[in-house]
């Protein structure tokens, strides 16, 4: 049985969408909080992680919700239309609340926006693998994964040439054009993808090839029990850095490096093409060299980076080669990092110990705005490298205790399985 590319390629739209708008979240909503409404970095970090904070719980809420209703639609298309349809809506008043400097509609858009995305981005990924047999569902995620990347990609692009250099900007025709990309996916992905009668399909084929033999859990063993808290710390630790970065680069690289308008989304595209580019080099160095090492690579690298840039005060064209780097680096830890984990776990236990992945990451996403802003308010803006800095030496501590979970695992056949990262 083959992978079926068009109907990946189209359920890839919703992701796509969710992408799109993330990487405008990221990027805009900073800089609307520190120049239009004047709000410190620490309640500002406060903000930007309302989306974690709601991710933790309803994420896994809407999800199980998706898997008991029954429409003739199917039961993720429903969540996906409709969350798509308030998010958009919702998305055109955050920039209209900005021109009009009203913060109470400012935030009640945003918070309905998020909640909104919260609602359909669980059921948008569950649909993959209700229509797509499980032997398959790694190279379908590779697909899925390259259309989010696109969709970020053109969301920074969007920002790179309708952001000004001078003057108050307007983000309207950004939050639009973001919205109108949503909504045509969406569309598509409902017209092309008959979700119901596909599912129907799949689950008659999966109950025929059933085997009748289970995964068994069980307790871990002490000494691999020992590696994997080790290596959930160093999940939490170089997310804590990672994602102070990407969250406050647009307004650090505008109010410190004195970069202007939107050329900051520049920089952030050169990181994702390099991080996209290097998901298959980095599955690949792994099976010959084994997945410890090389997330100890990439994580020598990426602190190195973050070491090398604190030392810029003004923006120079050698941050962009160090961007690229950060794009391989994160690669390199990113492909290799849930395998680890998930290779620790009983067969029964997979689920659990993916939770446990996530716990670890989206809580340090949840911190880290809040702290890292606090430090830029209170000591200054060049304190955000230095600061991402000390939290990778931190997981390059604890990875190097790491002494389970490794494997040279041979490269899968198809290139596109080692795009299957979360």
């Amino acid at each position: 049985m083959k992978l079926n590319y068009r109907r990946t390629f189209f359920i890839g739209l919703a992701f796509m969408s969710i992408s799109a708008f993330w990487n405008v979240y990221d990027s805009i909503i900073p800089l609307i909080l520190k120049h239009t409404f004047q709000i410190g970095d620490t309640l500002s970090g406060v903000i930007m992680a309302l989306d974690n904070i709601l991710a933790l719980f309803m994420l896994p809420l809407f999800g199980a919700l998706s898997d008991r209703v029954d429409t003739p639609i199917g039961r993720r298309m429903p969540f996906v239309l409709g969350g798509t349809a308030v998010a958009v809506a919702a998305m055109v008043i955050i920039p209209a609340a900005d021109n009009a400097g009203n913060l109470p509609v400012f935030i009640g858009s945003l918070l309905v926006a998020l909640v909104a995305m919260s609602t359909y981005r669980s059921p948008a990924v569950a649909l993959m693998p209700d229509v797509t047999p499980k032997r398959l569902r790694s190279q379908a995620n590779g697909i899925i994964n390259l259309m989010g990347a696109l969709g970020g990609i053109y969301s920074l692009a969007l920002i790179s040439a309708l952001v000004p250099k001078e003057g108050k900007p307007d983000y309207l025709p950004i939050f639009a054009c973001v919205g109108a990309f949503m909504v045509v996916a969406v569309v598509i992905l409902f017209l092309t993808v008959k979700e119901k009668k596909i599912a129907n399909q799949m689950r008659a084929e999966e109950e025929d090839q059933q085997e009748a033999a289970k995964p068994q859990g069980g307790p871990m063993d002490p000494a691999v029990a020992r590696s994997f808290y080790l290596i959930l710390a160093s999940i939490f630790f170089w997310f804590f850095a990672y994602n102070a970065v990407t969250t406050a680069f647009s307004k650090y690289a505008q109010s410190y490096l004195g970069l202007a308008g939107g050329g900051f989304a520049n920089s952030l595209m050169l990181a994702t093409a390099a991080a996209v580019v290097a998901f298959i080099p980095a599955g690949m160095i792994a099976g010959k060299i084994g997945r410890k090492r090389t997330i100890m690579a990439g994580i020598i690298l990426l602190g190195l980076c973050f070491f090398i840039a604190s030392f810029f005060r003004t923006f120079s064209p050698v941050l962009n080669i160090l961007l690229v780097l950060i794009g391989f680096a994160w690669a390199a830890i990113n492909v290799n990092s849930y395998p680890m984990v998930v290779e620790m776990a009983k067969g029964a236990d997979i689920g659990k110990y993916t939770g446990y992945y996530y716990t670890a990451s989206m809580s340090a996403q949840i911190l880290t705005p809040i702290l890292s802003g606090y430090f830029m308010e209170r000591v200054g803006y060049g304190t955000l490298f230095p600061y991402a800095t000390v939290f990778m030496f931190l997981a390059l501590i604890t990875m190097s205790q790491v002494r389970h979970g490794d494997s040279k695992a041979p490269v899968p056949r198809s290139k596109l399985e080692l795009l299957d990262v979360d």
